[in-house]
């Protein structure tokens, strides 16, 4: 924590005031994302405006509050967590990733506390999408729907809520779906450029070269059963893989034209369900050793190449 005058509250720093941090999800494959991100966190290189979607929110938060111990744990560790989900989990109808425990309950009994003392002091930019399930509006929300600790984790929740696997939360008076079925469908860019941000640090989850393939028949009538009640649900999925494929070619342009370094995984061995603690750990080794690889990189495009004070 900086220093701060007696009876004045703490405020922390940051040294990337220019550029946006824009961080995709992936459910699990959010275990690479964070050992990129705590490469961040250790080489004390700190951004001034954070977004995300989906998992994407969890590690942005966890980035925000400078906890570099649960930045690892939310997406390794935990899984050694019996409440945390799987089959069970599902079969008993807390969905396969049971949200209602992820997001607060595990703060609550201690298990994977959050440093909000932290996450208040840090003057960060934060925002985070959601999608409405019922009007098919996509919602950015930022500080000032974060007031409480618990506020902030039903807007993580929300965004990361994945249709059929998680049970929804209500956010003022709407059921919220995952961020990824809004603007952009899953990559957050956007968010920073309706900010006025033209400089962009993009972590991605996905390799180059990767493209979201459509909607297949069998796909499309599961969609139509889980969502005969929503049909901008629905529509939101069945369009989704084109409208994540815009994104990408927007984000090459972003990046060809110089205003963004995209740090996209070499390889990655998870899936989004992946809850083998072994894999988690390697593909966060992965994350961490790449970003380790790039950072030379990291620091010319962030800081120039005559910044040698950081």
């Amino acid at each position: 924590m900086a220093d701060q005058a007696q009876g004045e509250p703490t405020v922390l720093k940051n040294n990337v005031t220019d550029c946006a941090l824009v961080i995709e999800g992936g459910a699990m494959r959010a275990s690479f994302t964070s050992g990129v991100v705590g490469v961040l966190l250790e080489q004390g290189i700190y951004f001034d405006y954070v977004c995300g979607i989906s998992a994407g929110t969890t590690v942005a938060t966890n980035y925000v509050s400078r906890d570099l111990k649960r930045t690892k744990r939310s997406f390794v560790d935990f899984v050694d967590n019996p409440n945390m989900g799987g089959v069970r989990s599902f079969l008993q109808r807390h969905g396969f990733f049971n949200a209602e425990y992820d997001y607060l309950g595990c703060i609550e009994d201690g298990s994977m506390p959050f440093d909000w003392e932290t996450f208040q002091a840090n003057p960060a930019e934060v925002r985070i999408q959601a999608f409405q399930k019922d009007t098919g509006r996509t919602v950015v929300w930022g500080r000032d729907h974060m007031q409480t600790m618990q506020d902030l984790m039903a807007c993580v929740r929300a965004s990361s809520t994945m249709p059929g696997i998680m049970k929804p939360i209500e956010v003022d008076g709407q059921v919220m779906l995952d961020g990824s079925l809004g603007e952009g469908a899953g990559l957050p860019t956007h968010i920073a450029e309706d900010d006025g941000y033209e400089k962009f640090f993009v972590i991605t989850s996905r390799p180059a070269g990767y493209r979201k393939p459509e909607v297949t028949n069998a796909r499309r009538k599961t969609i139509v059963k889980l969502f005969s009640d929503s049909p901008y649900a629905r529509n939101a999925l069945f369009t989704r893989p084109q409208r994540y494929n815009e994104a990408l070619d927007h984000l090459q342009e972003l990046e060809a034209a110089g205003k963004a370094y995209v740090v996209r995984p070499r390889e990655m061995p998870v899936g989004r369900t992946t809850l083998n603690k072994p894999e988690l750990e390697h593909a966060f080794m992965l994350g961490h050793e790449q970003a380790m690889d790039e950072l030379p990189r990291w620091r010319e495009f962030l800081f120039g190449e005559k910044d040698e004070t950081h």
